[in-house]
């Protein structure tokens, strides 16, 4: 845990007790809760939004990674290794493959819809984002969970290098609360930089801002230049149907690649071209690679990626549209919180961690997981952070919680001079900094140095901050967990002198395969950014010194 504490109390208000505390509300935290409530354990799931409705999976339509036990589970795993940037672990993909799959059929056994196959047989890949994250509510309230919706969570409370629980508002009334808690589970989604995404308006870095204040590390925070085309000026980040587009100059030429062909296929090979002819101005897109039985496939199969265009008297298939690229940050992204353990813990006890607020390198490596992939390590890595929780609080039980103290830091409680601060400013100046494609789609040295400048100038005023009261609490602490957010992944950014999966430099354009290992990020006020395996190396070296 982290050495530096802070005396002052949290603020007095209601005091809930349980074993295990499960902050976020998307499918990694409804795992995590369902599996801690199975292994005996009394849970609370604290939701910043209304579980169920809140997070990037609500509003979707994703595919899961679906692959039944047997041979084609390796080969499946073995196919997925080799788009992962060399960063991935075949152990976890292959364990996440498994518990998802198992995951998937109790919800046909607890009778989850699930659309069916032409033969009648139920397609158990595909989960409906409203109806999934509707169904796993109630299967959480059946199961027990005190469910707290709109209740965000601002920051841990640790005693003796232990998390025991977490202090945070309610949205209703402004007044706060407390939780002691035998264990925490962090399920507090991705973050998206105020980026405006669906789904995304909550998805701040809020759990990456409370694994690193109790004293946790980050990992992977370099991939995070994931972008998705959308609509100009819309908030869709469901890019599927560009697969089937070609795209234009404002004036109506034909986007071409450098041998001369047009350009394709927005989500894969054409992105590229797409971003950089973004960079010099408009784009459009104009879906005429689909052919009819298709257009009526995307229109049944992602009703919501459709909605823009009817709204604007748009048809896709045959106008033409400007099109941008929709920053994703972590959302789809790789990086977040440091796992150590094979039950999603964070080196810090007490403390676990699941779906996009983990790191998820171990089972993506440095490219995005997309829907599929990361569907299912929601699903795997709840169920396994859920039950190592429980397991923990039941060897927690009886210790007494009463020193329990804050660790919240910037955003809570100012320091030195106070000062006044404009947090819808400061939200502008992190955005700009992270989201633009020269920024983050395409990185160099010049542009990182000069936004880790700005970023850590606004950390400093973040932190003389006069303390936000009430519900403006909430407004400064996300604040705060997205300029922390942005300042690891430019200093992981400025490590990494290679262009390696979504993780873009101009200035290094090629593979080093001397750089293929993980860079672990950490530090509130000093960041510090440390290959793995030289950081393993200096763990090796104090323990054999203290030896």
């Amino acid at each position: 845990m982290a050495s530096r504490r802070n005396e002052q109390p949290a603020e007095k208000g209601r005091l809930i007790e349980t074993d295990v505390l499960v902050i976020g509300g998307g499918p990694s935290a409804a795992w995590a809760a369902l599996s801690a409530a199975e292994a005996g354990a009394r849970v609370v799931l604290a939701d910043k939004g209304y579980h169920g409705t809140s997070g990037a999976t609500a509003p979707s339509n994703t595919g899961t990674w679906c692959v039944p036990p047997g041979e084609g589970r390796a080969a499946s795993v073995e196919q997925r290794f080799k788009r992962t940037a060399g960063l991935a672990d075949r152990r976890w993909m292959l364990r996440s493959a498994d518990r998802a799959y198992e995951n998937l059929q109790k919800l046909v056994e607890w009778g989850y819809p699930f659309p069916s196959e032409e033969d009648g047989s139920l397609y158990v890949a595909n989960l409906r984002g409203p109806d999934y994250m509707r169904f796993m509510r109630r299967h959480v309230h059946k199961a027990g969970v005190t469910i707290l919706d709109h209740h965000p969570i601002l920051e841990l409370l640790g005693d003796d290098n232990h998390i025991g629980g977490a202090a945070g508002l309610v949205r209703r009334t402004g007044a706060s609360f407390r939780v002691s808690a035998g264990a925490v589970v962090l399920a507090t989604g991705g973050c998206a930089f105020f980026e405006r995404i669906l789904g995304g308006t909550g998805l701040t870095g809020d759990g990456y801002l409370f694994a690193v204040e109790a004293g946790a590390s980050l990992s992977g925070m370099e991939f995070t230049g994931k972008y998705t085309l959308a609509p100009h000026g819309s908030s869709l980040n469901k890019g599927l149907p560009f697969r089937w587009a070609t795209f234009y100059r404002e004036n109506g030429e034909v986007l071409r690649d450098g041998r001369g062909e047009p350009v394709t296929n927005g989500i894969g090979g054409g992105e590229r071209q797409v971003a950089d002819a973004m960079l010099s101005g408009p784009v459009y897109a104009r879906l005429d690679l689909a052919e009819p039985a298709m257009r009526d496939w995307l229109r049944r199969g992602q009703p919501n990626c459709f909605q823009p265009y009817d709204r604007m008297g748009i048809d896709p298939f045959e106008d033409l549209f400007r099109v941008e690229l929709k920053y994703e940050g972590t959302v789809r992204g790789t990086g977040g919180i440091r796992l150590v353990t094979s039950d999603c813990a964070t080196g810090i006890a007490g403390l676990y961690a699941a779906g996009d607020a983990a790191s998820r390198e171990n089972v993506t490596g440095g490219v995005s997981g997309g829907g599929a992939v990361n569907a299912s390590w929601a699903i795997a890595s709840g169920w396994w952070a859920g039950h190592g929780a429980a397991q923990h609080a039941r060897r927690r039980r009886g210790r007494d919680n009463a020193r329990l103290q804050a660790l919240g830091t910037t955003g809570l409680r100012g320091r030195g001079e106070r000062q006044d601060i404009d947090l819808a400013a400061a939200a502008r100046t992190v955005h700009d900094e992270i989201a633009p494609l020269d920024k983050s789609y395409w990185r160099t040295a010049g542009s990182l140095e000069a936004s880790r400048r700005v970023l850590e100038d606004l950390w400093s005023k973040l932190s003389r901050a006069n303390p936000a009261t009430g519900i403006e609490r909430l407004r400064s602490r996300e604040v705060a967990s997205v300029t922390a957010s942005a300042r690891w992944t430019v200093a992981a950014a400025l490590l990494r002198t290679e262009s390696r999966g979504v993780h873009r430099r101009r200035d290094f354009p090629g593979e080093n395969e001397s750089q293929a290992g993980r860079i672990i990020v950490s530090g509130l006020d000093r960041v510090t950014a440390v290959r793995e395996d030289l950081a393993l190396e200096d763990l090796a070296l104090g323990t054999a010194q203290e030896g």
